[in-house]
């Protein structure tokens, strides 16, 4: 049995997919919090358990007869979101999985500067020290995260966001199959990964540059201070927490932090991963 969590997120459920593709529907689990949201999986064939990492009483039943458990990071910020990845870690040993893989990501590092990194660096030390087999699996940063920059500039023509740096954008389709086939294949992927990034690395300047180029209509890059960012979120409604834990991410890809690229994922998929454009066109053709 393969079971994965967080199996109706963006994420976790292509990974379902792609390992349908792959076994056969009694052959895969899911552990999801609201199991209506999953009915769809369970008229496939698919295992479907209630499985909650805030509540780890539940992951018992959830992984169940498992013998890889895929633990997808908590969607938490702040030191609960260690909490609930350890606690999905330790349901899957203790359940008896024999190979336990979690979505890390390709920055994770006790030192960074964006906030989730350091959840990851922790969990990731957490799931080696088992003792088990593990596949931290580092993702590149999530190329639809872009949409959350260039909304606005779609709209009034400027992408407006304080200084930043290369990010190696990945698409989440690449790393689902990528995951898939980690849980799949026996020593493809084992320990902690090299970076699973895309072929190219693009700055919010490259950004509206590709966009300009899309939409026939020119997009400009403007660069504001952090403060003034941040003002201007708060006063667009977005929650304090939540504007210091984005503008993380611009001081971490001004460092450089996410300024990598790798053959590993290319190599796995056996193609060359989707380019930041195409997810932009995606992103463009949505709105």
């Amino acid at each position: 049995m393969f079971v994965v969590t967080g199996a109706t997120g963006h994420l976790g459920s292509q990974i379902v997919d792609r390992l349908l593709d792959r076994l056969p529907p009694d052959a895969v689990g899911v552990s999801v919090r609201d199991t209506a949201k999953a009915a769809s999986l369970a008229e496939r064939g698919v295992r479907v358990r209630a499985g909650d990492f805030t509540n780890p009483a539940t992951l018992a039943h959830a992984f169940e007869g498992a013998d890889k458990v895929l633990v997808v990071s908590a969607a938490i910020r702040g030191d609960a979101a260690v909490a609930a990845n350890r606690a999905a870690i330790d349901a899957a040993h203790a359940a008896g999985a024999k190979r336990i893989l979690y979505t890390s990501h390709q920055a994770a590092s006790r030192d960074s500067l964006f906030a989730a990194q350091p959840t990851h660096a922790a969990t990731e030390e957490h799931l080696a020290g088992l003792g088990v087999p593990f596949t931290a699996l580092r993702n590149g940063f999530y190329a639809s995260t872009l949409s959350l920059s260039i909304g606005a500039a779609l709209e009034t023509g400027q992408l407006v966001a304080p200084a930043d740096g290369p990010v190696s954008w990945t698409a989440h389709a690449d790393l689902a199959e990528a995951a898939a086939i980690a849980m799949v294949e026996e020593g493809v992927l084992d320990g902690v990964t090299a970076p699973l990034t895309a072929s190219e690395m693009l700055d919010l300047e490259a950004v509206a540059a590709i966009l300009s180029d899309i939409t026939g209509r020119a997009v400009e890059r403007v660069v504001v201070d952090d403060d003034e960012w941040r003002a201007s979120a708060i006063a667009r409604g977005m929650p304090a927490a939540a504007a210091d834990f984005t503008l993380g991410l611009y001081r971490a890809a001004r460092e450089k932090e996410f300024a990598v690229t790798d053959p590993t994922l290319g190599t796995l998929l056996g193609h060359r991963p989707t380019s930041a454009r195409s997810v932009l066109e995606t992103i463009v053709a949505q709105r």
